[in-house]
């Protein structure tokens, strides 16, 4: 039986990743604080918590598992009026320091990075094109990809999986990624409210196929001495979003949809704004190409697109009996979260998880 560390185990992913993982009888531990604990939908199978931050997870935590999966880290770009600097050399400083210990031991070590890297971009990006960040978010993710191919050698095969945008239900699901908020919109209010022109192009992946992704490269065993980078997703996934729009719309009878002026949001709406979009624009735009994970992974095959999982999205939401008010509850917007536990003298700073 696998023994794996999940660091940042009651974030979106990890809250669905160790009930995934479970179910498939490998042995989970989790560490977190539990900024986002409250924001539940359904309530996941137990695991073991640490308790821990990611800066203060010891080489004694990570000693006895055969793979540490390093969730925790800014989901969202900065908050408030602090230095980018401030958030994300500390999530550089931690994944660096958590990738050595693995070293060391000879534990497999699994980085989440995104296929934000690429930023604007034409079509069919493939992990040989240059990357382009637009955010510190996707420039931090590509600064930890730098350190570990310093680190990596024939002692040490760390693998960081580009995803592409993350959609589906779970016990902690956000809903400031897109799709989650388009299907909970529409399922809420019977409405779809776009935050931008929705001609911006990304590539969009089911969670099911996430926890698949982690799975194989458990099973895998990698050791070819050098960083791994492989993208996450289907190349039939790469969608504009106001055709998911469409396809949400479609799904939910009586829905509309509408756009978001961002400069005259009502305070209903608060939690859709994205300060990232200006004049009902999103330069980032990208399209991504996955052939690789596809023929590199062993076992590996995304199976879900884009309009099945967002119908079975629609499914759970309407089985858990979403309504407006939990809808909107602030712990389910990451962004939103951080500005509240930052400006309410909770949080320790940098030790939030995706």
């Amino acid at each position: 039986m696998k023994k794996i560390l999940i660091i940042g185990s009651l974030g979106y992913l990890g809250s669905r990743l160790t009930d995934y993982f479970q179910e498939y009888g490998y042995e989970c531990t989790g560490s977190d604080i539990g900024f986002f604990q409250y924001g539940v939908l359904y309530h996941p199978k137990p695991v073991k918590n640490l308790g821990k931050t990611a800066q203060e997870i010891t080489k004694e935590d990570i000693n006895g598992h055969d793979v540490v999966i390093l969730l925790a880290g800014i989901s969202n770009d900065p908050f408030g009026n602090l230095n980018p600097a401030e958030i994300y050399d500390p999530t550089r400083e931690y994944s660096l320091k958590i990738a050595k210990h693995c070293k060391e031991l000879g534990v497999h070590y699994i980085f989440p990075s995104s296929c934000s890297v690429y930023g604007i971009g034409g079509e069919a990006l493939d992990e040989e094109s240059p990357t382009n960040p637009q955010t510190p978010y996707s420039l931090n993710k590509i600064q930890i990809e730098e350190e570990l191919k310093k680190i990596a050698d024939k002692n040490f095969s760390p693998i960081a999986l580009r995803l592409a945008t993350v959609f589906g239900c779970s016990p902690r699901i956000r809903f400031d990624v897109v799709i989650n908020m388009l299907c909970g919109l529409a399922v809420t209010q019977k409405k779809i409210i776009l935050n931008s022109n929705g001609q911006a192009w990304r590539p969009h992946l089911y969670i099911e196929d996430v926890c698949e992704a982690f799975r194989c490269c458990v099973e895998w065993n990698y050791d070819e001495g050098k960083l791994l980078i492989l993208n996450v997703g289907r190349n039939d996934n790469n969608l504009r979003i106001i055709d998911i729009a469409k396809l949400v719309q479609q799904e939910v009878k009586g829905c509309q949809l509408e756009f978001m002026d961002q400069n005259l949001v009502s305070e209903s709406n608060e939690m859709l704004k994205d300060r990232k979009i200006v004049d009902g624009v999103d330069k980032r735009t990208y399209q991504v190409n996955f052939d690789r994970i596809h023929n590199k992974l062993p076992n590996f095959n995304a199976k879900w697109d884009v309009e099945t999982g967002l119908k079975q999205l629609i499914e759970d939401l309407e089985r858990w009996e979403l309504e407006e008010v939990k809808f909107k509850q602030r712990d389910f917007y990451r962004l939103q979260q951080l500005d509240h536990l930052h400006s309410t003298g909770q949080s320790k700073q940098h030790h939030f998880c995706i």
